[in-house]
């Protein structure tokens, strides 16, 4: 099974690879991938020092090209495939049919992942994809239980990858519009969820005031943890006149008391959400989730993992992949 680790800079690259990642994932600095922040993301000459060094070591480099083109402004998405082919990279990870045609056409022989960002979680859907663009590898929603996805891959002819660690969404992926509705910035075309241009913090007393654009979206009292301010995880006053979460509480997907389940289910790998976090944070994630699938596939028991720290609001939850609401 394939580790699959996030890398915003080249510093937590190394991280990850220091700490055991098989694969790397990143994107280039500009709107074709999710994660398009001020001070992340790779130059074309970051990357082929990034990939020297991960070939070097046995391990591989991914690249994000996730986003949706704009229309009649195709060039950044073109540009971007051509370049991962020509740098020679292990795969591009990608959701839009026109970008998936472009590359299957022009760079056959360049390997083609469907990214989250497709939403693809049925065989007929994922079976489509591979006919028509060859695509080796599908990065599931999570929208499914452990059941659910054993039963898919006996259905499909494609690897499958799934998240293990790391942020939720509220929204079926790749469908949000949350962010664009405050900002007029949206996550799946300019790749920014909550923009930091938008963010601010503002101290009222004794309460820290998170703010999007216009919008308020938190309000902290003394001694809480303040997270980042995105609209599906702020706190609103409904009808009761209580402050409270509407759309989704701060927590963390962590899948790592049923990763042996996961791992017979058939996945070929599991991948760590974050290239947005800092070097810390993937080096703990990755080598925590190096030591667990290792045991695991020795027969042992799963080691213990310090990851709460790590989580959004202190909390953890298996998602949908346990579905324990039904």
């Amino acid at each position: 099974m394939e580790l699959v680790c996030p890398a915003g800079t080249p510093s937590a690259l190394n991280a990850a690879l220091e700490a055991g990642a098989d694969v790397v994932y990143v994107g280039f600095r500009d709107e074709t991938n999710a994660r398009n922040f001020p001070g992340l993301n790779f130059s074309p000459d970051e990357l082929k020092v990034a990939l020297a060094q991960a070939h070097s070591m046995g391990r591989q480099i991914y690249v994000a090209i996730n986003t949706y083109p704009q229309a009649g402004n195709l060039s950044p998405w073109h540009r971007a495939v051509d370049t991962a082919a020509d740098i020679g990279v292990d795969a591009v990870i990608m959701a839009d049919i026109g970008l998936l045609d472009y590359t299957t056409r022009h760079h056959p022989q360049l390997r083609r992942h469907l990214s989250v960002q497709a939403s693809a979680s049925n065989p007929e859907a994922i079976n489509f994809y591979r006919a028509a663009f060859d695509v080796q590898r599908v990065v599931l929603p999570r929208v499914l239980t452990v059941r659910e996805i054993a039963e898919l891959i006996g259905e499909i002819e494609v690897e499958t990858e799934v998240f293990a660690f790391g942020g939720m969404c509220v929204m079926a992926e790749g469908r949000c519009s949350l962010s664009s509705y405050i900002t007029g910035k949206s996550p799946n075309m300019n790749g920014v969820c909550s923009p930091a241009s938008h963010v601010s913090y503002e101290q009222r007393g004794r309460k820290l005031v998170s703010r999007l654009g216009d919008f308020t979206i938190n309000a902290y009292t003394d001694g809480e943890s303040a997270g980042y301010p995105t609209l599906c995880k702020g706190r609103f006053i409904g009808q009761d006149g209580d402050p409270s979460y509407l759309f989704e509480e701060p927590t963390s997907l962590n899948v790592m008391s049923f990763l042996p389940e996961l791992i017979k289910s058939g996945v070929k790998a599991l991948k760590i959400e974050g290239r947005q976090r800092g070097k810390a944070y993937v080096a703990q994630v990755v080598s925590s989730y190096r030591r667990a699938i290792d045991a695991v596939l020795r027969g042992e028991a799963l080691p213990d993992s310090n990851l709460g720290s790590l989580t959004e609001g202190a909390r953890s939850t298996a998602g949908a992949y346990q579905k324990n609401w039904r």
